[in-house]
């Protein structure tokens, strides 16, 4: 049931940069139109019917610039049927239409009504008008869907994208450009012979299709190509990487021939923005949803090739062990840019003040005896208990009782990263109270800036600082693996104006 693919067989493709078709009250204008196609993944494999904006895969990146808003529309001119099997037992699924779209721009500082809220979705024939202004440092976004039930289903059918925001700051610090700054979109698929995109849909307790605790595929599929190659020159290149991928995580080292050196690489920013200085690299870590800012230096390895592996296994799905190869061409070729040795001011969010609130990552079993994922042991559509004023700071105390590494999202803000702390989970499962059998840790140095979606690790709690602005509404958080985020593992938080005295703070 799988075809046999030959490696680094096709080149990587770039995707383009989407223009606005006009402008409203003299802002620029987008449409963005979702549709299915079909498109080529690799070269020994037929067309694979795909769902794209734009009639593209991945989605074309949408360039902004800040403190200039945008107005996108997004248009679902999807078909009335899904093509990938949806379990109708699940929240949002059950009475709803199988095909229902709402986009979401992972990582942007919005009003509640454009950020794709996972219950305002649209179906085939409508379209939904939102308003981005980019009041935020320049940093590498990416916009995906978020339709409660079914946002596994609908970004591993191919609805991700990348929206980059651009500033002063960046144009000054003189990076790898042009066509040497390179998008990284990274994600694992798999395939039935006949090249269509296999998702599975087992019978679990009489539940057929039965949603899954997490989707591996045994295809590394970057930029919408199987394990594509890239030649580049012996130079320095700036790459944005995404981990678009619905649960595997990523742990990326170049590999070469023994005992040649390997690309020096170095990470520039983080999901938010930015480092204050760069890191150099040995690996890189990346949970889905992550994303990465790096400088990779091919100078002086003419003629080399390289190939991006893949350490990370998971605990159960195959392994990935290689994503795409690098070769490095020997064209003489001038390199003007810069690796800055000061790249960003970066200030610590005052925590002294700070409310604090425990948020616990739990897994039970639902009503089938599947595994249930859940924050704070309550559902997506249970009352909202987080509550928080506009500009306040708050820390959250993230409690991993699981076995796994779970990347937590917060929509509407970007945070820091104070600590990670180990804990006796047998004793807080027990009594409730937090055990420490270690002292706090330190956030890694290429994770020391601002960040929307955090890695709480297993059996610890992660603290965040949040500072909540600069909108008021209802807002999603949740795990973002995507097989969990469908299962509960989602709650909203309100930011408003003032607080009630009579509810939870």
């Amino acid at each position: 049931m799988a075809p046999n693919l030959e490696k680094f067989k096709d080149p990587l493709p770039i995707p383009k940069v989407i223009r606005p078709v006009g402008s409203k009250k003299w802002i620029p204008y987008y449409e963005l139109e979702m549709s299915e196609f079909y498109v080529n993944l690799h070269s020994d494999m037929p067309d694979t019917k795909v769902w794209g904006y734009e009639k593209s895969y991945p989605g074309p990146i949408i360039e902004a610039y800040k403190d200039q808003p945008i107005y996108v529309r997004w248009i679902n001119n999807l078909p009335e049927k899904h093509f990938l099997p949806i379990d109708k037992t699940i929240h949002g699924a059950m009475d709803n239409p199988e095909v229902r779209t709402v986009v979401h721009l992972h990582g942007l500082n919005v009003r509640p009504d454009s950020d794709g809220w996972p219950d305002d979705w649209f179906t085939p024939g409508e379209s939904a008008l939102y308003y981005y202004p980019n009041k935020q440092q320049a940093a590498t976004l990416w916009y995906h869907d978020h339709a409660v039930g079914i946002t596994r289903l609908n970004v591993y059918a191919g609805l991700v994208g990348l929206y980059i925001i651009r500033d002063k700051r960046e144009e000054r610090l003189n990076l790898p450009s042009g066509e040497y700054e390179i998008p990284l979109i990274i994600q694992d698929k798999q395939f039935n012979d006949d090249g269509s995109l296999f998702y599975p849909a087992p019978n679990n307790n009489g539940i057929e299709p039965s949603i899954v605790p997490g989707f591996f595929g045994n295809y590394a599929v970057v930029n919408g190509k199987v394990w594509p190659y890239l030649i580049v020159k012996p130079r320095k290149y700036r790459f944005r990487i995404l981990n678009g991928s619905n649960s595997r995580a990523y742990k990326l080292r170049f590999s070469g021939e023994p005992g040649k050196i390997l690309p020096a690489w170095y990470q520039i920013g983080t999901d938010g923005g930015f480092l204050e200085r760069p890191v150099k690299l040995d690996s890189l870590f990346l949970l889905p949803a992550e994303r990465a800012d790096v400088i990779v230096d091919f100078t002086g390895l003419n003629n080399g090739t390289f190939t991006l592996i893949n350490e990370e296994i998971p605990a159960f799905g195959p392994p990935l062990p290689e994503i795409m190869q690098f070769r490095v061409s020997d064209t003489p070729v001038e390199d003007d840019s810069s690796l800055p040795l000061k790249l960003n001011e970066i200030e610590p969010i005052p925590i002294k003040k700070a409310t604090e609130r425990n948020i616990e990552l739990f897994v039970g079993q639902d009503q089938f005896g599947r595994p249930f994922f859940t924050i704070d042991r309550q559902k997506w559509t249970d009352p909202v208990t987080i509550k928080t004023k506009l500009g306040n700071v708050e820390v959250w105390n993230i409690i991993n009782t699981g076995a796994a590494a779970h990347p937590i999202h917060l929509h509407l803000v970007q945070f820091q990263i104070l600590n990670r702390q180990p804990f006796d989970v047998q004793e807080y499962n027990a009594t409730g109270t937090l055990k420490f059998i270690g002292p706090p840790v330190l956030p890694d140095e290429n994770e020391k800036g601002w960040k929307d979606t955090v890695r709480a690790d297993p059996g610890h709690v992660t603290r965040i600082a949040i500072r909540f602005g600069d909108f008021t509404g209802l807002y999603p958080f949740h795990c973002h693996i995507l097989e969990h985020e469908d299962h509960e593992m989602m709650r909203p938080f309100e930011v408003m104006k003032s607080v009630p005295f009579n509810t939870e703070t």
